[in-house]
Order: structure tokens, then C-alpha cells, then sequence
């Protein structure tokens, strides 16, 4: 028998509503009140994350977020700061003891982005995951250079044509895991590379024509507008192949919904977590 899973499109959120709602369905599924979720959103306005341990001073240029009009949110995953604008994306809460979910964070990984390589698939796309090969790719892992996301692949992240077209990062907590990423649709490396730091008007050129060969969006694959009812269709299709279940539709409850709003409150939209370090 098929499992069921909940399906959840949030549409466009801020980043406070859209890190609170993901935490908010980890802490459910924790007590069991719950089944796993598949959950897509989106951002409005466009929103610059950084990672759990990223130090927000020195990863980016928090005037410049202000000037341009940008939210800005602290992710309770690690990984590298990403700017949210025209994308497609996805949250995975599972149960750290589901028979389908292997121990090892990379291993998780490559089951959660199985659903990914489908849903490119679904588009039309040649996808693959990438798996650095050498030590010195695999060491650029633990010793990034640069505070941009999509500068490099990771371990099991999707590539297409040799750059990378989705980026995701995990956490564990209360015996679940968190697993979140996003899928650009269309990329300005413009703006971009306008929120970060560099030591030179020179530097930050660079890293647009690094990015410019590093990474890719849907559009730029396809040749032509995509919309995004089509982009979450594929993934989400891409997901129940992969993963083998159900998704059935579902709106949050009272208690999602009260629960999102104190997270919100107390972590999200508060300078406290969001500059913490």
C-alpha cells in the first residue's frame, strides 16, 4: 500500500512566515501529529537567507538588503546564504527513523534529491547529481570560499550541463529531518552579487562570471518562460515517483497556523536569531 504523505503549496510568504512554517512542521511530525510532509513555497519580497552558522555582518552586505527592498532571515539549516527571488522552493520533514531514510546526512540526501533529479526530468531536463570526485573538490566542500550558495555543488545536489541548478541544505531536530533547497527559475546574478561583501569592485565581477558558468537556472535551461504552475507540477510528480507515495493536499490548521506565528515572533522576524552571530 502506497504511503501518504502531506502536500503543501504555500504560494509567496516572507522569509519569517516561510522558516517558521517549516519549523513549525517539524515540531508536528516530532509528536506524531503529522505524517511526512513535501511542502513548495515561494518569496515575497525576494529574501536573502543565510545559514545557521553563517555570521550575518561578515556573509553579507546587510545595508545593501536594506536599500534594495530584500527580507532577510536566518535558516535553521547550515549551508551558505542564498537570495530568493524567482524560484520554486522545497521543504522535506521526515522522521529520522523512517525505514526509506538512511542514517548519514549524505545518504538522506541523495533519497531527498532523487525527487529533484525527477522533477528536472519532468521538464524536460538532463539532470544529474553531483558527487565531487577528488579530494580537493571534496575538501572545497568543508572550506568554501566564498558565502554564495550557488558558487558550487555539494554532495548530491543537482547539475545540469555541468552547473549547478538547485541547492539544499539539512538540519536534524527531535529526531526529524529538515531538508529544504531551492530551485531558481530564472537567476539575476546582478543583484545577486550586489548583497555581498568583497574586497574589491574587481572581485565581485568575478564572482558574477564564476557564477555565470557555476550555476543555471530553468529558464536559462529551457530557452523560454517557464510558469511556475508548471515548475511545481514536475516536482511534485517528481517527488511521489521517487519517493514512492501520496501526496494529498492540505491546508494548515488552527495549530500550524498558531504555532507559525509564535515562531515567527519569537525567532524569525527578530533580530535576536536572525544577527545572532
Amino acid at each position: 500500500m502506497t504511503e501518504k504523505w502531506m502536500f503543501i503549496n504555500s504560494g509567496p510568504q516572507t522569509g519569517s512566515y516561510n522558516m517558521a512554517m517549516d519549523d513549525a512542521l517539524l515540531e508536528l511530525h516530532s509528536k506524531g501529529k503529522i505524517p511526512p510532509v513535501v511542502r513548495f513555497y515561494e518569496w515575497n519580497p525576494a529574501t536573502l537567507s543565510i545559514g545557521y552558522f553563517q555570521k550575518a555582518a561578515e556573509a553579507v552586505d546587510l545595508d545593501q538588503v536594506k536599500d534594495m527592498g530584500l527580507g532577510f532571515v536566518r535558516r535553521p539549516t547550515g549551508g551558505r546564504a542564498v537570495l530568493h527571488d524567482r524560484e520554486l522552493t522545497y521543504s522535506i520533514i521526515i522522521s529520522e527513523s523512517h525505514p526509506d531514510m538512511p542514517e548519514t546526512v549524505t545518504e538522506a540526501y541523495r533519497v531527498i534529491s532523487a525527487g529533484l533529479l525527477e522533477g528536472f526530468r519532468n521538464l524536460g531536463l538532463r539532470a544529474e547529481l553531483a558527487v565531487p570526485s577528488t579530494p580537493e573538490e571534496r575538501n572545497s566542500l568543508k572550506n568554501p570560499k566564498s558565502a554564495v550558495c550557488f558558487d558550487a555543488p555539494s554532495w548530491y545536489e543537482l547539475v545540469v550541463e555541468g552547473r549547478k541548478a538547485a541547492g539544499s541544505a539539512q538540519t536534524r531536530q527531535k529526531g526529524v529531518i529538515l531538508q529544504h533547497g531551492a530551485i531558481p527559475v530564472s537567476l539575476d546574478l546582478d543583484k545577486l552579487v550586489s548583497v555581498f561583501h568583497f574586497p574589491t569592485e574587481d572581485h565581485r565581477r568575478r564572482m558574477k562570471e564564476k557564477l555565470e558558468k557555476k550555476a543555471v537556472s530553468i529558464e536559462e535551461l529551457s530557452g523560454c518562460r517557464v510558469g511556475m504552475d508548471e515548475v511545481t507540477k514536475a516536482f511534485r510528480n517528481g517527488f511521489e515517483k521517487a519517493l514512492g507515495v501520496e501526496l494529498f493536499h492540505a491546508e494548515p490548521d488552527q495549530e500550524v497556523s498558531e504555532l507559525v506565528r509564535r515562531f515567527e515572533e519569537e525567532k524569525y522576524s527578530n533580530d535576536s536569531w536572525n544577527l545572532k552571530k
